[in-house]
This record gives structure tokens, C-alpha cells and sequence, in this order.
């Protein structure tokens, strides 16, 4: 479990329920046996009352339920007796009774007991003590009372503390929820603001955030500072490469465009020069290609799209070939703008090289991912070669110019990116390439607010 916030969540749902779950039972346990002790309470004192009864008349029914003055022993199978048994066996029992009697417990002392039993009704505690009489025998006293009303008792107290428990158990899980939010949305902010503040090549202020956190954001200064400090040098030695190698590139042409004049065979020199310079920008590809930006970044793909049509609309390569645009305003893909340029005019440049006399570039953004596309009319390219197209050198016409190195680069970059290149059948008859990034940026990176 890697989520912050899920695992403060759980585990406060689990404190919160182990809390309720013991504070429940405990509370359940001293209420029910507060109501046990109250009942046996007035078990004792209606106890307390027959005895005094019998002492006054002696063995007669009718007399001491006149004494008594209670109704319920009265009413038969009311749940309320009492019955009194002599020495010799007799019995003296409430008409409640009626020809039932209660059953003596085994051990009945002079204290008051209280044992449960089957009574003519149901189940009926019974309070039982032997007393002397005045003649020097004994008699057995017992009053009981059926234990529904302590049942219903004990079910109104067990759904009172349930209700209760839940209520608190609801407020406790959504006390936890809020308070989980309230202590990680420091960490959710610095996630947004790592990004933006990488595009605007600011500090983040550690005294924007709480003292636990503000230790981690001066790291992240530090480490954003010597990443963006690395990709600096990184891009601008490519650079001076790139400047360094092409010069010498460059007389080498034309001591072979001189030679050529005058004859010699120069063309196998030639492709060999041609690939040199591919090689080249394709390393210089994958140098940048293994500097993506810590924090991701925006490029507009309508901007880069339109200033790469420009570019090739310039050149002889478009000769009798259009070239379309169809990409909606403010579309921002997570990627570079150098680096997008680099790989969509591959893209384009192998469109107008096979395409017959049309090239569209279109591009969507729909299930997590952005998409842009390269279409052209032209012969296209069997399933079976896509596979040759995208390794590095895997030219498939060696007729045309060209070092078969574009696809490739193009898929260097997109995969520095978390993305890829597919190559399918256009409906214009022809290939369509299509760069695939995910909205986000690549894998590990925070995405940035707005429209991806």
C-alpha cells in the first residue's frame, strides 16, 4: 500500500472501529448488569414483603395477598408469584400460580439467593430464603418475577448503543477523511507546485509549507536546481557538438560535390557521409532524449505543427504536394517543444517524402493520452515491415534519399517520453504515423493543472 492518504484512512478506520467496538461492548456489559442488579434489587424487596406477610397471618393464601396489595399476583400466568413451603411440604402460593408451583432450588439458605428457572409462563428469576417461624419449624419463601421485561430491557439498551456507536463510528470515519485531507494537502500542493515552478524556473519558499515538509522542499530546491543546472549543460555541449561536427560535415560535401563535378565516382562516399550526419542527429537525439525536463513541460502542438509547414512548404521536397494543418487551438501535449519539433517534423518529412500529393497532421486528446498524427497518400507500409521501419538504419527502399534514420529518432524521443510511435494504414491511402504521449507526461513525473 503506497497511497498516503489510503493508509491514513484505513488505519483510522481501523482505530475507530477497534475504539467503538470495545467502548460498545464495555458500555453494554455495565448496563446490563446494572439492570440485572436493579432487577434482582426489587426482586428483593417484593421478597422482603411476603415474608413479612407470612409472619403476620401465617400460612393463608387468601389473607396475605390482602396484605400484599399487589394486583399482579392476582392475574394468573401474570409473571409475578410468590410462594411460601412449610416444613412438612405444604404450599401457600399467589392465585397468579394457579395450580403451578415453582420449583425449589437444591440449596436454599437463610440469605437470599437468586437462581433462574422455567416458570408457568416463561423464564422467571426467583429469589429464595429460609426462614424460622415462631413454632421452631422452617418454610422455604420464594418470590419470582418472568425475566421479559429484563429481556426487552436489555434489547432496548443493546439498539439504543448500537445507534449510538454507529452515529459516533460515522463521525469518526468522517473526522478521519477530513483530517487526513487537511494534514496531505501540503504534499498535494508541493506536487503541483514543483511543476509549475519548474516552468518558471522559480524557487519553491519552504515557508509556504508546514515545518515538517519544509525540510523536504529545500531539498527539493536543491535537487531541482542541479537537475535543471545538468540539463543546461547537457543540451548546450549537444549543441556545441552538433556545431563542431557539422562544420567538418560540411567540407567534406563539398569536397565531394567538387570531385563529383570533375568526375569521379563519389557516390558511395556520398551515402556514406549522408549517414554519418544521420547517425549524428540521432545521437544528439537520444542526448536530449535522456534530459527530459524533471516536472514535464508543455509544448503547443498547433504552434509546432504550423512553424514545421512553414519550414517544409519552403523546400523542394512539397513540389506539387499540400500539406494540412488540422489541430485545434491550445492543445498542449507533455513534451518539450525542441523535442517535439525534432521528432514530429521526422514524422512530417517522411510523409512528404512518399506521400503523392497530400499530408495531413492532425491530433486528439481522449482516454488519458495524447495523440498526433502524420497521414499521407502514398504506398504505404505492409504490417510485416513497421517492425524494420523503426529500428535504427532499417531503411526498406534504399531508391530513395534519405538514411532511414527519422522513424527511429522519432521513437527515441517518444519513448524518452513514456510515449511511442504506431504506424497504421491512413485512410488517405497511404501511412499514418502517430506520436502517442500519455496527458500526464512520462511515468513518475506530476502533471500539470489545465488543459493537457
Amino acid at each position: 500500500m503506497r497511497s498516503l492518504r489510503r493508509r491514513a484512512i484505513l488505519s483510522g478506520i481501523a482505530l475507530a472501529a477497534l475504539s467503538v467496538g470495545l467502548g460498545g461492548v464495555t458500555l453494554f456489559l455495565f448496563l446490563d448488569a446494572l439492570a440485572l442488579r436493579q432487577f434482582d434489587e426489587a426482586l428483593a424487596d417484593r421478597h422482603l414483603q411476603v415474608v413479612a406477610a407470612f409472619d403476620a397471618v401465617g400460612p393463608d393464601a387468601e389473607a396475605m395477598s390482602g396484605l400484599l396489595g399487589v394486583p399482579s399476583y392476582e392475574l394468573p400466568h401474570s409473571g409475578r408469584y410468590w410462594q411460601v413451603v412449610g416444613e412438612t411440604g405444604t404450599i401457600t402460593a399467589s392465585t397468579s400460580l394457579l395450580d403451578s408451583v415453582l420449583p425449589v432450588p437444591e440449596r436454599v439458605t437463610s440469605r437470599l439467593g437468586v437462581t433462574e428457572a422455567e416458570g408457568p409462563g416463561g423464564p422467571v428469576r426467583i429469589g429464595h430464603r429460609r426462614i424460622d417461624l415462631e413454632d421452631g419449624s422452617e418454610a422455604t419463601v420464594m418470590v419470582a418475577e418472568a425475566t421479559e421485561r429484563l429481556e426487552e430491557e436489555r434489547r432496548l439498551v443493546r439498539n439504543g448503543l448500537a445507534a449510538a456507536f454507529g452515529l459516533v463510528a460515522l463521525f469518526g470515519l468522517l473526522s478521519a477523511m477530513l483530517q487526513t485531507s487537511a494534514v496531505l494537502r501540503p504534499l498535494s500542493t508541493l506536487r503541483q507546485d514543483i511543476a509549475r515552478r519548474w516552468q518558471r524556473e522559480e524557487a519553491l519558499d519552504p515557508a509556504d509549507y508546514p515545518s515538517e515538509v519544509a525540510p523536504v522542499v529545500a531539498d527539493i530546491n536543491l535537487l531541482i536546481a542541479r537537475n535543471r543546472d545538468l540539463l543546461g549543460r547537457t543540451r548546450r555541449q549537444a549543441a556545441d557538438l552538433a556545431h563542431a561536427l557539422r562544420t567538418p560535415s560540411a567540407i567534406l560535401r563539398n569536397e565531394l560535390d567538387s570531385l563529383q563535378q570533375a568526375g569521379a565516382p563519389v557516390e558511395r562516399a556520398a551515402e556514406a557521409l549522408d549517414r554519418i550526419d544521420a547517425q549524428i542527429l540521432r545521437s544528439l537525439a537520444r542526448i536530449r532524449a535522456a534530459n527530459v525536463p524533471v516536472g514535464g513541460t508543455r509544448a503547443d502542438v498547433r504552434q509546432s505543427a504550423e512553424r514545421l509547414a512553414r519550414l517544409f512548404r519552403s523546400m523542394p521536397l512539397s513540389l506539387g504536394k499540400t500539406l494540412e494543418i488540422e489541430v485545434e487551438p491550445d492543445l498542449r501535449i507533455a513534451m518539450d517543444a525542441q523535442d517535439l519539433e525534432e521528432a514530429l517534423g521526422n514524422l512530417i518529412e517522411n510523409a512528404m517524402k512518399w506521400g503523392r500529393s497530400r499530408v495531413v497532421v492532425r491530433a486528439a486528446s481522449e482516454e488519458g493520452r495524447v495523440s498526433v498524427s502524420v497521414e499521407d497518400d502514398g504506398p504505404g507500409l505492409p504490417e510485416s515491415a513497421v517492425a524494420e521501419a523503426l529500428r535504427a538504419g532499417g531503411r526498406l527502399d534504399t531508391s530513395a534519399a534519405g538514411s532511414g534514420l527519422g522513424l527511429p529518432i522519432a521513437h527515441d524521443l517518444a519513448e524518452a517520453y513514456g510515449g511511442r510511435i504506431e504506424l497504421q494504414p491512413s485512410d488517405l491511402g497511404g501511412l499514418r504515423a502517430t506520436l502517442s504521449l500519455p496527458r500526464g507526461g512520462p511515468p513518475g513525473l506530476p502533471a500539470l493543472g489545465g488543459q493537457p
